[in-house]
């Protein structure tokens, strides 16, 4: 074979493989099927439709998806979860409650400002009366010790001269048991009405102390009440229409516990101060009556002995 043939045969089979590699790129061609012409007086055939094509999709009409408004809705609550916010969106009955409480606590920081005071200045008069009628010899020098003074101690030494001065008479033909035991019913009657006087008040914070947990009880279960209707009237159980009324009563609770533990705490401290103002009361009456016992003792000495023993 010549060299120009040995070319020509080189060049015929790159070509041919060419066209194979072609072939094979394009694997869903379908050659067209060519449909045997209808016989005269026949009708004809339906169009041949053509396979689907492997990973060709059909085109679809699609029906758009209609998205309603959305469920889901913000639960903010209908009112202010403040105390003020509270009170003001409160039932009638939990406000009168309410109310109640807060005047019931401002009557109890009222009277442990004022009973403080009143104690505070009793229990100094007291201990100076008790120092004065301790370091006297006598029932009338102890009177002049403590002058006019209107305190408690000043009450029990001029009690004690009024009775001595009523029985001096009688003192000569009997014994002086008779005028101790006078002297000792009205000191006690001086103390009781002393201890009486600083203890006017207290009676208040024993009231507010076990009845203000109750009266805020009773409003929580007002409250609870109303917020269970208003569960009933929503058709709900969302907590945007639990909580305010819950929220409410709760606030009663609180405030009945805010006025009763302070008028507790303060009824047992005044409770201690006013013993300990009794006993103060108590010892300047066994001064005083221990004035008296000795003014007996020395009735039948010489006035110059006496005198010098005042």
């Amino acid at each position: 074979m010549s060299r120009h043939g040995l070319f020509a045969a080189l060049l015929a089979s790159v070509i041919l493989s060419a066209g194979g590699a072609a072939a094979q790129e394009q694997p869903g061609a379908v050659p067209a099927i060519e449909a045997p012409a209808p016989a005269p007086g026949e009708a004809a055939p339906d169009a041949v439709v053509p396979p689907a094509q492997p990973g060709v999709t059909t085109p679809t009409e699609t029906t758009p998806i209609e998205t309603g408004p959305s469920t889901a809705t913000s639960l903010t609550l209908p009112h202010d979860l403040s105390p003020w916010g509270m009170f003001i969106a409160a039932d009638m009955v939990v406000k009168a409650v309410m109310i109640g409480l807060a005047f019931a606590s401002f009557v109890t920081w009222t009277i442990w400002l004022a009973k403080s005071l009143e104690i505070l200045g009793g229990k100094l008069r007291a201990r100076r009366a008790a120092l004065a009628i301790g370091n006297a010899a006598t029932l009338n020098q102890a009177g002049r010790a403590l002058g006019h003074n209107s305190g408690p101690g000043a009450l029990l030494v001029r009690a004690a001269e009024e009775e001595a001065a009523l029985s001096a008479g009688s003192l000569d033909h009997v014994s002086g048991d008779g005028l101790k035991e006078r002297v000792t019913s009205r000191l006690s009657r001086i103390e009781a009405a002393a201890a009486r006087r600083m203890s006017r008040g207290t009676g208040v914070l024993a009231t507010i102390g076990s009845t203000a947990p109750f009266v805020g009880l009773f409003g929580t279960v007002w409250g609870i009440m109303n917020a269970f209707i208003g569960i009933s009237q929503a058709q709900t159980t969302n907590l945007a229409v639990v909580a305010p009324g819950i929220a409410e009563a709760l606030l009663a609770t609180a405030m009945g516990l805010v006025a009763a533990i302070p008028a507790v705490v303060i009824y047992n401290v005044f409770a201690r101060s006013i013993a300990g103002y009794r006993q103060i009361l108590a010892d300047a009456s066994a001064g005083v009556e221990r004035l008296v016992s000795r003014d007996l003792d020395f009735r039948t000495v010489a006035p110059a002995k006496q005198m010098a023993a005042e």
